[in-house]
């Protein structure tokens, strides 16, 4: 590389350091460490390697670019303004303030060029492998000879933090066994984390970690020579079969005189001396947040974007041409669009299930909806954390997406963490609706996952089987007491628990029309008997939650609120009431969430306020106050449950049918 074009190199790069120096200094918050430190590396692979249209963030054949260490977001924030993204000087200017596009941590839907959102370290880590697994298999459904229309690559930035994550673990040891060979993940190696030099408490052989998960490891790059750089990245695009990390040695702060290498520039503004120092350190004159112009011309990817989504539109006219129902599969999918056919099929599935009256367990019942909608949807794309055989998450067209082919199941083994940034990982990308399965209990060990999914407003779905002391003998480890009223805290992810197999039906194609926001099924271990419904009760079950079974006769003087199994024993208590003379009505509620979104109107339709309600469920009882007040009552269990089979557990704790008419007894007559 000739001496000026070096040199101009690293002012490209110092136009990084110095966006994210000053915005960081503007904000008087965030961490312009890992920016400076990695401004050397980002500069080689986005101004020489990444395949985007800045014009089109959202062009399909994009490679996908994921900032693990998304503390350090002014970096990606200053790529996305020099490439000509809509991402203005003022924006940067704005870093870390209310309503601006660059906010704290990068942040999917809000800033145009941003894939995922980063901030949990090890995270983006395993969202990148599923983007990277989602173009394999893609590529395998579509592609044919002469027609490469899905051929990109994942590329991800990871920092320390990241690797100390166990879920970089779960998702990188998967990625190896599916020989994920264009996921190219750039390792800042700069010995630093918040508390100071990591020597003391994370010392691993790196390298040597990800040779033993079967990925091809490029050692010893210098982070801050652009010649070693391209040519690990040149190695890392020479196929092998396997993903490839490039463990990239950096200075944390580069540039910086006096706090580079130190903790000291982590997570803190470098102040009006050390920034000037730095300025004259890295030969860079120019006031706050200027950029010269050769050095935004030598960024500016527009150009360079727009030709070569050119191309792929004039290869995919061609593939159209040869191939127009693929195509237009192709581009149904990529669009998140259902079949066209899909409210017919709906329909004809739900009258079928009508007529259904065998009693199921509800993992069943989920497992036969899978089975009847899966023909229709090549793009679900299923898996379980290594409790398939449980969970019931396979249809009889399941076939293993592994190393050798592709597939439409996911063997995850053990790793529900992973699992499940993976799967956000497979959404982000496009083209597939990923669904994963674990028991309720374990989904504490994905909740950071969950919570990522619905705070991006993804199309993942999560069956979660074993819902409940009806689990029986595994005892309380395994019982989900607290964890349905835990899920139903996060804002946007709806929380299906339903009562039978129409429910589950409901549930299922319900989840998967919604598309702005994940969804999860709770699921009996237990048959549980269907119940009878008219075409109206059926059309409500979308709603949440509504009257299932009204007073036979008269007015109705106490509501009984069920959800899931405990559903059949609020109907067998209405019957004892009837014959006592009480009015009782019954209201299914699968989905709480659902329920809250309707109009107040029909929620006080189904609830009116003026009736005392018991609401019954095998879980913690403090969500279902908001719905049955001070003068209401709940039966729930908010202790840890016991080993014991299901029918003698729910006698213990007394969620049954005697308890449940006491307690409506009680509700209309109070003791005084």
């Amino acid at each position: 590389m000739p001496t000026e074009s070096r040199k101009f190199r690293r002012r490209c790069a110092n136009a990084l350091r110095f966006l994210a120096i000053d915005a960081v200094q503007a904000a008087n918050s965030g961490h312009p460490g890992m920016p400076m430190g990695m401004a050397d590396i980002a500069e080689v692979l986005w101004r020489h390697h990444l395949k985007h249209n800045p014009a089109n963030p959202r062009w399909h054949d994009r490679d996908r670019f994921v900032l693990s260490n998304g503390h350090g977001s002014m970096l990606i924030y200053a790529l996305l303004h020099l490439s000509g993204y809509g991402l203005s000087i003022d924006e940067l200017k704005c870093f870390r303030q209310l309503h601006s596009k660059t906010p704290g941590h990068p942040e999917f839907g809000i800033t145009p060029g941003i894939e995922t959102t980063t901030g949990p370290l090890g995270q983006g880590l395993a969202n990148a492998v599923g983007m990277a697994l989602a173009e394999r298999l893609l590529a395998e459904t579509f592609n044919r000879d002469g027609h490469r229309i899905v051929d990109h690559y994942t590329y991800a930035f990871i920092g320390d933090g990241c690797l100390m994550e166990g879920i970089s673990h779960e998702a990188c040891s998967l990625a190896g066994r599916l020989s994920l060979s264009k996921l190219i993940v750039f390792y800042d190696d700069n010995d630093i984390s918040i508390d100071g030099h990591v020597q003391p408490w994370f010392a691993d052989d790196t390298a040597k970690r990800f040779e033993a998960y079967g990925w091809r490891v490029v050692s010893h790059c210098d982070g801050h020579d652009a010649d070693s750089i391209e040519a690990a990245i040149r190695i890392a695009r020479t196929a092998t079969g396997r993903p490839t990390l490039i463990c990239c040695k950096t200075m944390i702060g580069f540039g910086s005189p006096n706090k580079g290498g130190t903790h000291d520039v982590h997570g803190a503004p470098l102040g009006a001396e050390e920034i000037a120092n730095t300025r004259r350190q890295l030969e860079w004159p120019f006031a706050a947040f200027e950029v010269p112009a050769d050095v935004r011309a030598g960024w500016n990817a527009r150009g360079r974007g727009e030709a070569a989504e050119y191309a792929w539109k004039a290869d995919f006219s061609a593939y159209r041409a040869a191939f127009p129902a693929l195509a237009a599969e192709f581009e149904r999918r990529m669009g998140g669009e259902l079949p066209a056919e899909w409210p017919d099929h709906v329909a004809a599935l739900l009258a079928q299930w009508t007529s259904q009256t065998t009693a199921v367990a509800t993992r069943k019942a989920s497992q036969n909806a899978i089975e009847a909608i899966a023909p229709l949807l090549p793009e679900l794309l299923g898996g379980s954390a290594d409790l398939t055989g449980s969970n019931l998450t396979n249809w009889s067209g399941t076939r293993p997406a592994n190393r050798e082919a592709g597939g439409n199941y996911i063997n995850y083994g053990v790793r529900e963490f992973g699992m499940t940034a993976i799967a956000n990982g497979i959404a982000l990308h496009g083209g597939f609706i990923p669904y994963t399965a674990t028991f309720l209990v374990f989904s504490d060990y994905a909740r950071n996952a969950i919570r990522l999914a619905a705070l991006m407003k993804l199309r993942q779905l999560m069956v979660y089987t074993h819902d409940s002391i009806g689990l029986g003998e595994d005892g309380p480890t395994h019982q989900p007491i607290e964890h349905a009223a835990s899920l139903r805290l996060i804002p946007g992810l709806d929380v299906w628990r339903p009562a039978d197999a129409m429910e589950t039906a409901v549930a299922w194609t319900s989840a998967l029309e919604r598309d702005d926001g994940p969804s999860c099924f709770l699921l009996s271990r237990q048959n549980l008997p269907a119940l009878p419904r008219s075409a109206e009760q059926i059309a409500s079950i979308r709603l949440g939650g509504y009257v299932l079974r009204e007073a036979e006769s008269g007015t109705p003087s106490v509501v009984l609120i069920g959800t899931g199994s405990e559903l059949g024993l609020t109907l067998n208590a209405q019957a004892i009431l009837a014959r006592e003379g009480i009015a009782a009505r019954v209201v299914s509620m699968p989905c709480t969430q659902r329920f809250d979104r309707q109009p107040l109107a029909y929620r006080r339709g189904v609830l009116p306020p003026s009736l005392p309600m018991l609401a019954v469920e095998a879980g913690h009882p403090d969500l279902w106050w908001k719905y049955v007040g001070l003068n209401g009552a709940v039966i729930g269990i908010d202790r840890f449950g016991e080993s014991a089979p299901a029918a003698e557990l729910y006698e213990y704790f007394a969620i049954n049918v005697a308890n449940i008419v006491a307690q409506a007894r009680y509700l209309i007559a109070p003791e005084p």
